[in-house]
């Protein structure tokens, strides 16, 4: 290869790798802005689905505050009053309700 040859070469290199630092910087800043928060959050969310334990209160994605009974492997048996106890799957569950959260 001619040195004229190798310089073009490498000119084409440098200009593809130009090409694509603006492609990069913004898949860099949506995995900052979006992806690792939302993995954050699901990972936060699990720990407190696996930390339930019976006489949490917690919030349904339906909105309905229950109370735990029993915590089983896929379901929580939930008191939604004092005669009505049912089962409750692990995807539902909202958040738990803090003491804090109840008295506001």
């Amino acid at each position: 290869m001619e040195p004229t040859q190798q310089v073009a070469a490498q000119g084409g290199v440098q200009e593809m790798l130009l090409g694509l630092a603006p492609i990069l910087f913004f898949i860099a800043l949506i995995y900052l802005l979006i992806v690792r928060p939302q993995n954050s959050r699901r990972k936060k969310h699990q720990e407190m689905i696996t930390n339930l334990k019976k006489g949490d209160k917690i919030i349904t994605t339906g909105g309905l505050i229950v109370e735990v009974v029993k915590p089983e492997e896929n379901f929580f048996s939930v008191k939604l009053n004092d005669d009505t106890i049912v089962r409750l799957s692990k995807e539902f569950v909202a958040y738990k309700l803090d003491e804090e959260n109840e008295q506001k």
